[in-house]
């Protein structure tokens, strides 16, 4: 079944609209790059004002054409663009690819961006553009690009897809080593979307890895689709995700019409589903390389051969400060490099294997092939300088050709300099599938990346615990009301999404107070229950420790004094780490929830983390151990014990599935504290503020 996009992407027959024969103008340049690619199938320049361009025949119009063409190439100016779209749809077209910016000085309302992307989504046209520069497609020999290039048709394993126009020309044509089936240059999607271009690659069996540069995801549940579909073929998304400061979305919202979203709900997302989050074009660049490739890290660490005793140790420690694990490699592994190496080397992880230099070849291929070997070893790399026509480079290049067909984890070359001149070299590395990665620290990155998406892909599905039996419909039924939740209610909405919370009870009078207080047993925390008062500390309205009814009913007279006679009388929680739970529903992936440390440890320990809601304890408990200051806490600190690390997973968890499941009808939806101690967890305090209830405000 042929895919939605093959008409853009592979057309059969292809019109170009304002061809001229003028050089270095775009409309020369597309008939010029299109002859370039290779193309098969019939070319239709299409001008009135000539008869031939390039050596095509040129024709008036698309009415004038002999047959039907799939696509429409407009190289026209935006005055034109409406005209030109509409003659493409009456011919029946059913994609084309629009250069222009799309923007009119004094224009109409809607503007002739949403009249383009409106018009062509009605006829169910796809479109690269507008205010793209084209694309390549390497592996169906068709490329519609508005600028020439120096690159050749090279068809590889990477697909590429990037808003913005100057990375997709920088990594789409300058460097050797990077081979794609396709390379994208999206524009303003105005009717197809990146996460169509994703599916068209994942449809493709020659895609190993998929790039992305972009601005914002205009499709989100076609591009949650697009991961989902990626992790399921185990085909890795790398992306380069710009507009995480608020000044870098004002840009992008000023020359893309991007909106850049909630950048802590993309960080999630791209956790959720394995995706490889870079921020630079060379870690881009890196990545997509490494995992082009093919191969998948296997258990275990980096294994790394070396010509320097000194790299050996610089290596050693960048792989510290980036938590990179080294193999742990076996006795008999030591036993096989000891009897390879030159006098005075030692047979270790990582292995400066030069000695004198005598065959060098051959030991760096039998220990690079021990190395391999051992069990614990999950990838290999070789850092060397290298460099095109220096024999030990060439030696190098020799050692590796007979490694690869001997091997079957990933093997590397990095080099511990980036300004090399090894361009013809790294080509011919590439070529039997060992990418050269440049500079030591994009090596690391780009391994311990790599190792990443390993341990994603042996994760357990997700299995967050179930929305308890008929809680749903209750809850959602109050949220609806216009009036807020107090402490109480939240605390017994908590309880029943199975969180557990301190025993309460709500009263009026000091006797109440009294009588609530005698049946939770002392010592306990008395609050105010004022209505409109959420956060009770900043209206000095909390009393803790008390320790018997004197203390309760003088403490009970001085809130009622200022604050009226509603109180919340509380169980002490038992002592712990005070951590923070919030929620947020990010308006294109929806419920998201945040973890961090809580009470007075926010303004210590001052970093938060984020994560779709809902999920499982094993997610909420990765989720604590990227907190690492939060994490050295829970592990005891000053000899207090460790806290109950999965009791806090689990609490976690379930507050993910109550925010998953009321989420769209709250606000705000806050645990702070949550008391993690050596005995489980426990919500202290909770705040509930339906939408509803803010909107009325």
């Amino acid at each position: 079944m042929q895919h939605p996009l093959s008409p853009l992407l592979a057309p059969g027959a292809v019109a170009f609209v304002g061809a001229s024969p003028r050089p270095n103008s775009p409309g020369n340049d597309m008939l010029r790059m299109a002859k370039r690619s290779g193309f098969t199938g019939a070319v239709y320049p299409i001008n009135p004002r000539y008869e031939e361009v390039e050596g095509f025949r040129c024709f008036p119009s698309l009415a004038s054409l002999p047959e039907r063409v799939d696509h429409v190439v407009l190289g026209v100016a935006n005055a034109r663009i409406e005209a030109a779209l509409e003659e493409a749809i009456a011919h029946g077209a059913r994609a084309a690819t629009i250069f222009a910016s799309l923007y009119l000085e004094n224009d109409a309302d809607p503007p002739l961006l949403q009249r383009v992307g409106k018009r062509a989504r009605e006829a169910g046209m796809a479109v690269c553009g507008g205010n793209c520069m084209g694309f390549y497609n390497d592996e169906a020999g068709f490329w519609a690009a508005g600028f020439p290039a120096p690159r050749e048709p090279r068809p590889g394993h990477i697909a590429f897809i990037s808003h913005s126009g100057s990375v997709w020309g920088a990594i789409g044509h300058n460097d050797p080593r990077f081979r794609f089936n396709i390379c994208v240059s999206p524009g303003q999607e105005v009717a197809t979307t990146v996460a169509d271009y994703m599916d068209y690659a994942l449809t493709l069996d020659s895609t190993r890895v998929i790039g992305l540069f972009i601005e914002t995801v205009r499709d989100p549940a076609g591009f949650v689709r697009a991961l989902e579909k990626a992790a399921e073929r185990q085909v890795p998304i790398v992306v380069l995700k710009v507009g995480r400061s608020a000044e870098a979305a004002r840009q992008a919202l000023g020359h893309s019409g991007a909106l850049t979203g909630n950048d802590a709900a993309y960080d999630a997302l791209f956790r959720r589903h394995g995706v490889v989050r870079v921020d630079t074009p060379d870690e881009l660049g890196t990545a997509l390389l490494a995992f082009a490739q093919g191969r998948r890290c296997a258990p275990g660490g980096l294994a790394a051969i070396l010509d320097s005793g000194g790299e050996c140790e610089m290596i050693t420690d960048l792989a510290e400060q980036m938590r990179i694990p080294f193999a742990r490699i076996a006795d008999d592994t030591r036993r096989k490099l000891a009897a390879r190496l030159d006098y005075g080397l030692e047979a270790r992880n990582p292995l400066d294997a030069w000695g004198t230099g005598q065959d060098f070849v051959g030991i760096f291929r039998d220990c690079s092939q021990a190395l391999h070997d051992d069990p614990d070893t999950a990838l290999l790399v070789q850092f060397a300088d290298i460099r095109t026509g220096f024999y030990i480079s060439e030696g190098y290049l020799a050692s590796h050709e007979t490694l690869v067909g001997q091997t079957h984890k990933p093997l590397l070359l990095a080099t511990n300099y980036t300004q090399l001149r090894h361009d013809e070299l790294s080509r011919r590395f590439g070529a039997i599938g060992v990418p050269v990665i440049d500079g030591t620290a994009s090596a690391m990155l780009t391994i311990r990346r790599m190792l990443g998406y390993r341990d994603f892909l042996a994760r357990a599905p997700s299995a967050p615990p179930p929305v308890p039996s008929g809680m749903s419909q209750r809850w959602r039924a109050r949220l609806v009301e216009p009036r807020p939740l107090d402490e109480a209610e939240s605390l017994a909405l908590f309880g029943d999404y199975g969180i557990a919370t301190v025993a309460f009870r709500v009263a009026d009078s000091a006797a109440g107070a009294a009588a609530a207080a005698a049946a939770i047993g002392y010592p306990v925390a008395l609050k105010t229950a004022a209505p409109g008062v959420l956060h009770k500390t900043e209206r000095d309205g909390v009393r803790l420790h008390l320790q018997d009814e004197a203390a309760l009913r003088a403490a009970y007279d001085g809130l009622a004094a200022r604050l009226g006679p509603r109180v919340l009388v509380a169980a002490m929680a038992p002592s712990g780490v005070e951590v923070m739970l919030g929620s947020s529903l990010d308006p294109q992936f929806g419920p998201v929830v945040v973890i961090g440390a809580g009470g007075v440890l926010v303004e210590i320990v001052a970093s938060v983390t984020h994560e779709l809601a809902p999920f499982d304890a094993a997610t909420a408990r990765r989720a604590i151990e990227r907190q690492e200051p939060l994490g050295r806490v829970l592990s005891g600190a000053r000899g207090h014990p460790p806290s109950d690390r999965g009791a806090l997973a689990a609490l976690i968890a379930r507050f993910s599935v109550m925010v998953a499941d009321l989420g769209d009808l709250v606000a705000e939806i806050d645990a702070n504290p949550v008391i993690a101690g050596p005995d489980g967890a426990i919500a202290v305090d909770a705040v509930v503020v339906p939408r509803a209830a803010k909107e009325k405000a």
